[in-house]
């Protein structure tokens, strides 16, 4: 797996989102925030988390979507149950995932993280598959950039975000600095 100059990662399928925008100067990843999504929540395997991305999301077509309407909201990477991983957003950008957020003293994650979206809830196990791609990206993750640590975003918005929740096993997330215990 290799990124281009931009951010993209070869070995991913390109999806791009319009809901990113520019980092501040000279600001790289430092920092990689797990998340969990399904949408509807609970459900895998549609596209309704890529139609989020994307602003495509028919917020009639289910009624949890109206709890959510209009939410502009993205990515840069997003694991699929089977392993399949998709890219919203070049890693030279500042995807729209973390929110309010914290991180060793710095605010406003979104700024100098790169957000992970694994498809699942905080009530189940995430898969094998899930694991190895999620292994193989931080690899390349900290090839290509400064990676001073990784956290769950209720770590970074403790109180409010709860994901990527009790079933995440950090012990089967190699070769990254600052793991959460």
């Amino acid at each position: 797996m290799r990124f281009d100059d931009r951010g993209w990662l070869d070995e991913a399928r390109r999806m791009p989102s319009p809901n990113c925008d520019g980092r501040p100067e000279g600001e790289q990843p430092s920092l990689i925030v797990i998340h969990n999504i399904s949408l509807p929540p609970g459900e895998f395997g549609g596209s309704a988390v890529e139609e989020l991305f994307t602003n495509r999301l028919d917020w009639d077509a289910h009624p949890y979507y109206q709890g959510i309407r209009g939410l502009k909201v993205s990515a840069h990477f997003f694991i699929r149950r089977e392993g399949e991983l998709i890219q919203f957003v070049p890693c030279s950008m500042r995807a729209w995932h973390a929110g309010a957020s914290n991180w060793c003293g710095r605010e406003r994650c979104n700024d100098f993280s790169v957000g992970i979206e694994l498809e699942g809830t905080d009530d189940q196990p995430f898969t094998d598959a899930q694991y190895a791609r999620l292994n193989e990206l931080l690899v390349a993750l900290n090839a290509a950039y400064p990676i001073l640590g990784i956290a769950g975003h209720s770590d970074i918005a403790a109180g409010r975000k709860t994901d990527p929740g009790p079933h995440f096993a950090w012990d089967r997330v190699s070769g990254m600095p600052g793991k959460p215990a």
